[in-house]
């Protein structure tokens, strides 16, 4: 099959299809017109690789399962292994970002903190104005006097 049925047989793009040949994930024949062509075993190999892909594992990580999975020498215990090795690690990221999470509010309470104390004293100084006490500092508000010559 060509590339384009090979694409919409899996739902994977031509271009994901192009970039894991160039990764040698896949090794397509070429015919003599020199397009591609895949067999169904190459289908099945994409929608390994897409599978792989939406639940997260990289593609180094699904190059180094393939050649096994090509020959039939991935077992089913080393494919639950590696799945749950996966949900380790988004356990940990979840962790991660719980911490994360915890930060960024605190930070925003330290803001709203920030800002009230930022508000009151812009109020004060106001309250101050209004009731004849100049927030600026006396020398300033002396008058000048004239140099000497």
């Amino acid at each position: 099959m060509q590339i384009s049925e090979l694409a919409q047989r899996t739902g994977v793009s031509v271009h994901a299809l192009r970039h894991y040949e160039k990764l040698g994930m896949l090794q397509p024949a070429r015919r003599a017109s020199g397009y591609r062509e895949y067999t169904e075993a190459m289908r099945r190999e994409v929608v390994f690789i897409a599978m792989s892909r939406r639940i997260g594992f990289s593609l180094k990580a699904i190059a180094a399962q393939l050649p096994a999975y090509r020959t039939g020498r991935l077992s089913f215990e080393q494919m639950v292994e590696a799945m749950q090795a996966r949900v380790d690690e988004i356990d940990a990221q979840i962790g991660e970002l719980k911490t994360q999470r915890r930060a960024v509010v605190a930070h925003i309470a330290w803001m709203h903190k920030q800002q009230r104390e930022h508000q009151a004293k812009k109020a004060k100084r106001l309250a101050a104005t209004l009731n004849g006490k100049a927030p600026w500092p006396a020398a300033l508000s002396t008058p000048r006097r004239k140099p000497t010559p």
